[in-house]
C-alpha cells in the first residue's frame, strides 16, 4: 500500500514537474512570435505612408494659395504614385498574414480599410481635377478633398507608425525579459 502511494505521488510530481517545463513552450507554440518579414514590410508601409502625408499635406496646402491646374496635377500624380507604393506593401503584407503573428495580423486588418478610403478619394480628386482642368480649384468641393485626403494620408501613417512602436516596444522588452531571465506567469 505504501509503495502505491509512493509510485502515486512521484508520477503525479513527476507530471507536475513535465507540465511545468513545457508550459511556457506549449504558450509560445499558440501565440507564436513576430514575423520578421511582416515587422519589415511595416516599417516599409510607415516609410511610404509619412511620404504620402507629406504629399498632401502638400498638396492640402494649395488650397491656401494661388497654385496653377498643372501644378494640382502633378502633385496628385505624385499621390498617386505614393498610394500605389503603400498599396503594394499592404498587398504583401496581406500574402505574409499566414505567417504574422495576432497583433501583426491587427495591424494589416487596420491599414487595409484606410489605405482603400485614401484610394477612393485620390481617385476622386483626380477625375475632379480632369472634369476641371483649372477651373474651380478653390470650391468646397475641392478643398473638403484635399483636406479629406490629407487627413486620411495622416491616420493611416499615425496607425502604421504606432503599430510599429509597439512592435519595436514587445521586441525590446521581450530581449530585455529574456536577457534577465524575467518569466510572464
Amino acid at each position: 500500500m505504501l509503495s502505491k502511494k509512493i509510485l502515486y505521488f512521484c508520477t503525479t510530481a513527476s507530471l507536475l514537474l513535465v507540465g511545468i517545463v513545457l508550459a511556457p513552450a506549449l504558450q509560445a507554440a499558440d501565440n507564436p512570435g513576430d514575423s520578421q518579414e511582416v515587422t519589415d514590410l511595416l516599417s516599409q508601409a510607415k516609410t511610404q505612408a509619412i511620404q504620402l502625408r507629406n504629399d498632401a499635406d502638400d498638396m492640402e496646402a494649395f488650397t491656401r494659395s494661388n497654385v496653377s491646374w498643372e501644378s494640382h496635377a502633378s502633385k496628385i500624380t505624385e499621390i498617386k504614385q505614393d498610394v500605389n507604393k503603400v498599396g503594394e506593401t499592404v498587398t504583401k503584407l496581406n500574402q505574409a498574414q499566414g505567417s504574422a503573428s495576432a497583433w501583426q495580423k491587427t495591424a494589416i486588418e487596420r491599414i487595409t480599410p484606410l489605405l482603400q478610403e485614401l484610394a477612393a478619394n485620390t481617385e476622386a480628386i483626380i477625375n475632379h481635377l480632369n472634369r476641371e482642368q483649372g477651373r474651380l480649384l478653390n470650391t468646397p468641393e475641392h478643398r473638403d478633398l484635399l483636406k479629406e485626403n490629407a487627413e486620411l494620408s495622416a491616420r493611416m501613417a499615425a496607425v502604421i507608425g504606432d503599430f510599429v512602436d509597439y512592435g519595436a516596444t514587445k521586441a525590446k522588452f521581450e530581449e530585455l525579459s529574456h536577457r534577465l531571465e524575467v518569466s510572464e506567469r
